[in-house]
């Protein structure tokens, strides 16, 4: 070993240690090498270079564990950012919305907290007729931070304080929302963002809306079925934030006026007058009642044409004072068009 120079023994180690796959680093390192004390030995130098070149995977994952990389910053300034993030979280908004900021109203150049409460303001009925008028949602440029009260263009995070403004975004419909357990979507069919989670929902072409995955294969099409005014309370069904079911029918209508609609005694479509539910029970109470009420002589050979509201069929029927039963699918939802 003594026939050989320092240098010589580094060289070998190196080819030995790190081989081909880091000739270059290895080169480098001869270069800059200095003798490190009277203790030098060419196995001492071999560990060392080896220890250069192919550093710890302990350091490594300490290194990761840290959380950070030189250009993201410290673990500090991360939760320093998250805290301003989530400043307020839940803790503004409305009657309609838990968020954040307010919204500059594009048609009245008005501040409100959403565009329900636009919308309550103006077509309110001890305003001028004239003057009432809804937002239009897609056309809102500028929204306020609750939290320092900076005027912005549309956005999640403040421009000035950094603090989310919504947990839920939607940038094409301007809504923002901090309570995302209404599982909120966005709908590119309808345009609109909707609630329920968009794995329980399907979009219908022809009926232009949103209906459960429970009625894919079974709902009636309509066309624009929730593009107009419910049948009862006359609000615009498709933007509505009360439910809205479907009628046998394939019309809709908000589930509280068809409840409504039941508990006075009226089980009809109010648009085309078919059943809303099973009348099968009621028609045998029908039939009960029929028997029961005999017509008199005069009236025994009297016959009417109808109209069956369910089944759509006009038939000659024997005439009765208590109703007219269809003959093709025993309904007695029926009007009477002519008599003989």
């Amino acid at each position: 070993m003594e026939d050989f120079s320092k240098n010589e023994v580094i060289m070998q180690s190196l080819l030995f240690t790190a081989g081909c796959f880091a000739a270059t680093q290895c080169f480098m390192i001869v270069l800059d090498w200095v003798p490190c004390g009277p203790t030098w030995t060419p196995r001492s130098e071999a560990i060392n270079i080896h220890n250069v070149i192919f550093k710890s995977d302990a350091d490594v994952v300490q290194n990761f564990h840290e959380g950070y990389l030189p250009e993201d910053g410290t673990r500090e300034e991360k939760s320093s950012s998250t805290k301003a993030h989530d400043r307020g979280y839940l803790e503004y908004g409305c009657s309609h919305y838990r968020r954040r900021c307010r919204i500059r109203a594009p048609c009245c150049n008005e501040i409100f907290d959403c565009r329900h409460c636009h919308n309550e303001a103006k077509n309110n009925i001890n305003i001028d007729q004239k003057l009432r008028h809804d937002i239009p949602r897609h056309k809102v440029e500028r929204v306020i931070c609750s939290l320092c009260d900076t005027e912005q263009e549309v956005r999640q995070v403040c421009i000035n304080c950094g603090v989310c403004m919504g947990k839920y975004f939607c940038e094409t419909c301007k809504l923002f929302d901090d309570d995302i357990s209404k599982r909120q979507y966005h709908c590119n069919g309808c345009g609109i963002c909707r609630i329920g989670g968009m794995e329980n929902f399907f979009h219908c072409s022809k009926c232009r809306c949103c209906y459960s995955v429970l009625l894919k294969n079974s709902h009636p099409c309509v066309e624009g079925a929730m593009h107009h005014d419910c049948p009862v309370c006359f609000e615009y069904l498709f933007e509505s934030v009360n439910d809205v079911t479907v009628m046998p029918c394939g019309h809709t209508i908000h589930k509280n006026c068809l409840k409504e609609m039941q508990e006075h005694y009226q089980y009809a479509c109010p648009l085309c007058s078919k059943s809303v539910c099973d009348m099968s029970k009621v028609w045998e109470k029908f039939d009960m009642e029929i028997a029961a009420t005999p017509m008199p002589e005069s009236y025994q050979e009297k016959k009417v044409w109808i109209l069956c509201n369910d089944c759509g069929i006009t038939s000659e029927v024997q005439f009765h004072f208590v109703a007219q039963k269809c003959p093709c699918c025993k309904s007695y939802n029926t009007r009477q068009t002519r008599g003989r």
